[in-house]
């Protein structure tokens, strides 16, 4: 019997984070140096929001200017209401949740603590494997 996959087999395990009191222009750095578009936030090694590229966009502007990324913290750029699942959670539930509510990501934790990380980008990389699959039990190798 084929089962839906957990969320916990198809997340980024160990994801970064940035602690909410660094300054916004250390996230920018970050997530362009490791090429990220969601960061989980923490206090003490204790989840406490996202910041996405998106937010950090419409916090400073267009162009990164105002106000200070060096003095502005990640606690005041960050989402503290992210989309957060623990990692036993069904794949179906969370993509259902993700599409219905536009959310581009889903923070996963374990007994409350950040465990991983799951995007649009992984739900992508999910189907297009699921779809290789499908067509190497078919015998075909020809793509739609």
């Amino acid at each position: 019997m084929i089962r839906i996959p957990k969320i916990k087999s198809v997340m980024t395990a160990f994801p970064y984070s940035v602690a909410s009191t660094a300054p916004v222009s250390e996230a920018i750095e970050f997530m362009r140096k490791q090429n990220l578009r969601h960061l989980p936030v923490t206090d003490n090694g204790t989840l406490v929001g996202l910041i996405s590229d998106r937010d950090i966009k419409l916090v400073l502007g267009p162009d990164f200017a105002y106000p200070d990324p060096n003095t502005l913290s990640v606690r005041e750029a960050m989402i503290r209401d992210a989309y957060i699942v623990d990692l036993e959670e069904g794949l179906d539930t969370v993509l259902t949740y993700m599409a219905e509510h536009h959310i581009g990501s889903a923070v996963i934790t374990r007994h409350g603590k950040l465990a991983g990380i799951f995007t649009a980008e992984d739900a992508c990389r999910q189907f297009a494997e699921f779809l290789r699959e499908q067509f190497r039990r078919a015998g075909g190798d020809d793509a739609a």
